[in-house]
Order: C-alpha cells, then structure tokens, then sequence
C-alpha cells in the first residue's frame, strides 16, 4: 500500500513534468493523473480539484527549497556561508531548474489566482527575509540605510538570475549565475565596509 504523502509528492512530479512539458493551462486533473499513471477518480482521492492540486505542488516547490537550503553546511566565513547558501535558491542543476521553470509558470498564474497568488506571496516576503538576514550578516556595522538597499539589490539579483535561466538556459548558465552572484556578494561585502 502506498503511502499517502508518498503518493502526493509522486503527484506532484507527475504535476512538474505536465508543466514543463505543456505548460500550466495544461495540468488539468485528468491530464496529471494520465501523467502518473491513476485514474482520475483515484487523483481526486488525494485532491479534489485542480486548485488544490496546484496549490499543493507550488508548495511542495517551496518546502524543496527549504529543505536543500536548510541542509547546507556553512562555514563560519559569512561571504562563504552566504555564497554557498544563496547558491541554493538558483538553477544550477537539472533538479534547481525543473523548480524555476515550475516556479515562473506558477508566478504568472498567481496573477489572476488568488490561492497561488498568497503562495507567490508568501515565497516573496521569505526570499526578502533572507536576503535581510543576509546582508545583515555581511554589513552588520553598516547603517539600517545601507541594509536595506543591499538587500533589495540582492534580492533583486536573485531574482533577475532566475528569470535569466528560465528564459535563456543557454545563456544563463550555472558557471555564469555562480559568478554573478558571488561578484554580487563581494560588492556587498566591499559596499558595507
């Protein structure tokens, strides 16, 4: 027997590989749980309409981030540590950009959906926590001024560094969005001294 949670998380893979196959108009019910190998009466066990469905997989985006953030090692240097950690939220692998590519189809959605629209929300106000955090760590002695505009550039870089990858892979490649963000750090870094 399956487990539940298992089973949703194998729903929600089979919801990732609709989007990035056909796009987000396209993960219906019916076409995830073709995708997955359930009918659809068996899909609507676990949720019983496509906005659940959507909400649980944008979800399951963030916590996948969380969790990887989370299990980074860091080292006592703060630039390492924030280098190594912010590294994390960017798509420098297949797995990282499977979730961009989730993450901006669902952003768009969250437009005209209000249930993803709170997610999209909820994911913003988390990054801009951590770029605070962040920067905090590295300009510590700088004025709240300085801070402050240090963490929406950082944010900011992110950001834009996602949206990069998401729209020209071949471009924006993870040599590339690695030493973007670590130039970005060392700037920070030699901004706050």
């Amino acid at each position: 027997m399956v487990d539940a949670d298992q089973r949703r998380d194998e729903i929600a893979s089979a919801v990732w590989r609709v989007i990035r196959r056909d796009g987000l108009e396209r993960a219906s019910v019916r076409e995830v749980a073709r995708e997955a190998g359930l009918s659809t009466g068996s899909l609507r066990h676990y949720f019983s309409s496509q906005p659940e469905l959507l909400v649980f997989t944008m979800r399951s985006v963030m916590e996948r981030i969380e969790r990887r953030v989370a299990a980074v090692h860091q080292p006592d240097d703060a630039l390492q540590a924030a280098k190594l950690v912010l590294a994390e939220l960017l798509p420098l692998d297949d797995e990282r950009q499977a979730e961009n590519e989730v993450w901006m189809a669902f952003t768009s959605r969250a437009l005209v959906d209000p249930q993803l629209g709170s997610l999209r929300d909820e994911a913003y106000d988390r990054m801009r926590e951590a770029c605070v955090l962040w920067v905090g760590r590295l300009c510590g002695d700088a004025g709240e001024d300085v801070r402050e505009v240090e963490a929406e550039r950082l944010f900011a870089v992110l950001d834009g560094l996602a949206v990069h990858a998401a729209i020209r892979p071949e471009r924006a490649t993870p040599a590339r969005l690695r030493a973007a963000l670590d130039h970005h750090l060392d700037q920070v870094t030699s901004s706050c001294r």
